[in-house]
């Protein structure tokens, strides 16, 4: 099996009502990622794209798609990541 780019690993961001919610509320964002990635493998490649510092991810599958709730360190809001992807 080929082993997973950090680059594949992020497919896309979520900008649904509760994900915006989570945005301001938890400093959390939500991602579409690999379905094959795992905790460690998004953790990297969250840091590597968006330089900031991440606290801790939770994932679920559903719908054959598999999302990634990261919340990052309080010194960046994650409104400011949600404004560089264009999302606000």
């Amino acid at each position: 099996m080929k082993k997973l780019e950090t680059s594949d690993v992020l497919l896309y961001p979520l900008a649904t009502e509760k994900a915006i919610r989570a945005m301001e509320s938890d400093n959390m964002i939500t991602f579409i990622v690999h379905k094959k990635s795992n905790k460690q493998q998004i953790k990297k490649a969250f840091e590597e794209m968006f330089k900031v510092r991440v606290t801790s991810i939770r994932t679920q599958v559903s719908l054959g798609k598999k999302k990634a709730y990261i919340r990052v360190s309080r010194e960046t809001p994650a409104i400011d990541i949600a404004t560089k992807l264009g999302l606000m």
